[in-house]
């Protein structure tokens, strides 16, 4: 959420904000509102100052003995009215705080301008691409020949965009979420964390999921809980109305959960294989950092992802957001998408963000700087680190050999048992 007084004082900074992130959203629908908010404050006031002086007279009155009537049945008009405004002046810091609640977050001064995902700037490219004597096989038909993933059956328990995975893949899924928390446990400096994958209302709102991205959340029926779309969402979301010492930075969080998304908006979009389910699992990055080192952290977070591709010797390329397909809550965006020679281009598997203060406001997580007395809001921060299910799939696709068997990466054969090929 952005701060109230940004809003007020420099209208035209966030104005100019929206126009860069192709929103609709009309700054002066707000600035008409506070106007209005500001009327009522000073109506309200003066109407009270009113009925404090009449409140002192009506008492001289009385202890004169003297009549108040007159002046009593006039401040009870006055109240009448001091409430009706304390109704609309509700109604309108409520309006207020709602239209706050679907800004945008100010993208960084350096991020690209851009109107869509086209306009992408590339950072850096690793690996080589793998060559192939033959065509390789798209992931889904890899696995199912390789009898690890059953989408048929996953429909039958369910409907589309799931999946069971049998055997060598579920232990290839398992081993690549161990081998990504190994990492960032012992070479990054992360705590391991296990987190509630079920949250309220308050948690999304935090982090921006609510109110404006709803209808792509799963809610439980007959409750005000909702199935996490990522652990973003219960990380961050455990300082909240805390207060931090400036000394606990940075304070570096992951978890490995299952993820839930409706996909609302993807209709007709990669309906085969692992890419676009409504289930998951992922390992997350949460770091909350001091506003000084926040970009600093947004580069450490975005080379721990990139870690574990080069640890799987699978090529990838590192992209930046454009104001036209940053996040919601995002200042600033590294996306990195892996190599899939079956699908013939990159793909997204791991988003890198650096919220600043957007999701501490939303949320009341602040800290306590030694040489003042003001408390300051955190900075927050999320990476994946990475889509488990993505990573399986660039597995499949990338180490495939002509005679239809899969090579297991070097790094994960300690996690398979020593496995070194799964054959058909």
């Amino acid at each position: 959420m952005l701060d109230l007084k940004l809003m007020q004082k420099n209208p035209e900074l966030v104005r100019e904000s929206l126009k860069r992130r192709g929103s609709t959203l009309d700054v002066q629908e707000f600035l008409t509102m506070d106007e209005k908010r500001k009327a009522l404050i000073a109506e309200v006031e003066e109407l009270k100052a009113e009925r404090n002086k009449a409140g002192g007279e009506i008492a001289r009155l009385k202890r004169e003995k003297q009549d108040a009537s007159e002046i009593m049945e006039r401040m009870a008009v006055v109240s009448a009215r001091v409430k009706e405004l304390d109704g609309e002046l509700n109604e309108v810091e409520a309006a207020e705080k709602e239209w706050l609640m679907a800004v945008p977050n100010i993208p960084h001064e350096d991020v690209p301008f851009g109107e869509s995902e086209d306009d992408n700037p590339d950072v850096r490219y690793w690996g080589e691409k793998p060559t192939f004597d033959f065509a390789p096989k798209e992931h889904w038909e890899l696995g199912a020949e390789l009898d690890g993933l059953d989408f048929e059956r996953a429909a039958k328990l369910t409907g589309s965009r799931f999946c069971v995975q049998k055997g060598w893949a579920a232990r290839l899924e398992r081993a690549l979420a161990q081998f990504m928390l190994d990492t960032h446990v012992t070479e990054h400096g992360y705590t391991e964390m296990v987190v509630p994958t079920i949250v309220n209302r308050t948690t999304m709102t935090g982090t921006g999921q609510l109110p404006k991205f709803e209808e792509d959340l799963f809610k439980l029926e007959n409750w005000e809980y909702y199935m996490i779309p990522t652990a973003e969402v219960p990380l961050t979301n455990l300082y909240s109305g805390e207060v931090l010492d400036e000394d606990q930075f940075p304070i570096l969080f992951c978890a490995h959960t299952p993820c839930y998304r409706s996909e609302a908006g993807s209709y007709g979009k990669d309906t085969k294989g692992l890419i676009r389910q409504h289930q998951f699992y992922k390992v997350e990055m949460v770091n909350f950092a001091h506003p000084d080192h926040s970009y600093q952290a947004l580069e450490n977070m975005t080379a721990c992802a990139e870690t574990i591709l080069k640890k799987l010797k699978l090529p990838y390329r590192v992209i930046e957001l454009c104001t036209g397909d940053i996040g919601f809550s995002a200042a600033k965006t590294y996306d990195i998408e892996v190599w899939l020679p079956g699908q013939d281009k990159y793909r997204e598997i791991s988003s890198c963000s650096n919220c600043e203060d957007f999701q501490a406001r939303r949320a009341n997580i602040k800290f306590q700087p030694k040489d003042s007395k003001k408390k300051l809001y955190a900075h927050t921060l999320n990476g994946s680190g990475l889509a488990v299910g993505r990573t399986l799939v660039a597995v499949l696709e990338n180490y495939q050999q002509a005679d239809g068997s899969l090579v297991i990466p070097e790094a994960l054969r300690p996690y398979m048992g020593g496995l070194e090929v799964v054959t058909p």
